[in-house]
């Protein structure tokens, strides 16, 4: 025959609320946000939402994720980068660097050629076709910040990036 656990602190106790203990039903007219936006990562998550949401679908005309925007505009801008550095520069593992280049290399949009000093490396190139559309893919990306930005004036936005920078940089 079983035991019956009789431990007081494994019974669920039965609670008698009184009608009138209940705390007052109220509805909500306006939401109250005003501690969240004393927090910074609040804040900085509402603003890339704003333009991520944008960003996303420009690029898809592109065929490129945001990741590999950000690996395209490295190679772009730095052609013969290894693979290491690409992941110290984007914060990326190694591991997901390697489909990535395999997939932007299938889609011809660069090319890996032998570093001029470093046996064990090979550099990554943009081909003429990725560096085309890293022009095009580029000029978007900025168009979009201008617009999602425009309540900004040119020297707010360069502080905003500054001050965003002095985070992660």
């Amino acid at each position: 025959m079983p035991q019956k656990n009789t431990d007081s602190s494994t019974k669920k106790a039965k609670v008698k609320v009184k009608a009138n203990s209940l705390p007052q039903v109220t509805a909500v007219e306006q939401v109250d946000t005003t501690y969240l936006q004393t927090l910074l990562g609040y804040n900085a998550r509402r603003a890339a939402l704003t333009i991520i949401e944008g960003f996303l679908a420009r690029m898809a005309e592109f065929g490129l994720k945001p990741v590999d925007f950000s690996v395209m505009s490295v190679i772009h801008h730095n052609p013969g980068v290894t693979s290491r550095q690409l992941c110290s520069a984007l914060n990326l593992l190694p591991p997901n660097l390697v489909g990535l280049v395999q997939s932007l290399e299938a889609r011809g949009l660069i090319h890996r050629l032998p570093h001029p000093t470093d046996g064990r490396a090979t550099g990554l190139h943009p081909t003429p076709d990725g560096a085309a559309l890293m022009q095009q893919a580029e000029q978007a990306a900025t168009d979009l910040e201008i617009e999602r930005s425009a309540r900004l004036s040119a020297a707010q936005r360069k502080t905003l990036l500054d001050l965003l920078q002095k985070i992660y940089l």
